[in-house]
């Protein structure tokens, strides 16, 4: 059975106010029952207005909550303009200064301990939050239909990139041709993107349309890693009328 609330916005703006609105009430009501949060941050263009509009929500004591991002390039160093967590720093930690900021090192000298040691930070305590979004391909985070599996094992795992995935990358303007595009990559498995308090899924624009209608109106199944959204109670989906175009219902 479908547990998954959508809402539709009209604009981009309303759509990332209300996201934003609903992530800062997570946030504080964990400070305010357990005196930290903790969540967990997507990247990309569409989580842009999103990110900027919570990081402009007052009365949260960010010095009391611990970011962690989804997902790196294998071997990209944070200098790299496409670099998830020089994406983060340059949006997140540079205008709120969180008490922790816990990132993947895709250029650690040994990713896989470096793995490790992210995944024990993670599972240290209860996560309150997930802002994710919804790939081209389906994919969250960078669990690209190929490698994803709903019932993972794994916290964090290394994973090759799907060539529709690393195509969003160049339409983005991260890249200048799919050859640059790094095509392994770290990321959060889907069990561990779930596993937590709440989940806001933030998915604006046209492009990510089909995706959508995947998402909602096709089977649950790994071919379209968005669908499993479908099958958590705590999760919340925002679209605006660009990426909800194609929906039947």
């Amino acid at each position: 059975m479908d547990q998954l609330p959508v809402r539709i916005f009209t604009t981009l703006a309303e759509l990332a106010a209300e996201a934003a609105e609903d992530a800062s009430t997570v946030l504080l009501a964990a400070i305010a029952a357990r005196g930290r949060a903790r969540a967990i941050l997507a990247t990309g263009n569409s989580q842009d207005l999103f990110l900027e509009k919570l990081t402009q929500r007052s009365g949260i004591d960010w010095s009391r909550v611990e970011l962690f991002h989804m997902d790196e390039y294998l071997g990209m160093p944070v200098t790299h303009p496409a670099s998830f967590r020089r994406y983060l720093k340059q949006r997140v930690f540079d205008r709120v200064h969180p008490g922790a900021a816990r990132c993947i090192e895709g250029d650690a000298l040994e990713p896989l301990k470096a793995m490790r040691d992210y995944a024990a930070q993670l599972a240290a305590a209860p996560v309150d939050l997930c802002c994710l979004g919804i790939g081209e391909n389906g994919h969250l985070a960078f669990n690209d239909p190929p490698v994803a599996d709903f019932a993972d094992p794994e916290i964090i795992k290394l994973v090759k990139l799907d060539e529709k995935c690393r195509w969003q990358q160049v339409g983005e303007g991260h890249f200048p041709n799919i050859d640059a595009v790094p095509a392994y990559a770290i990321t959060l498995t889907i069990p561990t993107l779930c596993r937590v308090g709440r989940m806001i899924a933030v998915v604006p624009e046209k492009r990510k349309a089909h995706a959508v209608k995947a998402s909602l109106e096709g089977p649950v199944v790994s071919a379209c890693p968005g669908s499993f959204l479908r099958r958590q109670a705590h999760a919340i989906l925002y679209l605006d009328t660009d990426s909800a175009s194609l929906l039947s219902r």
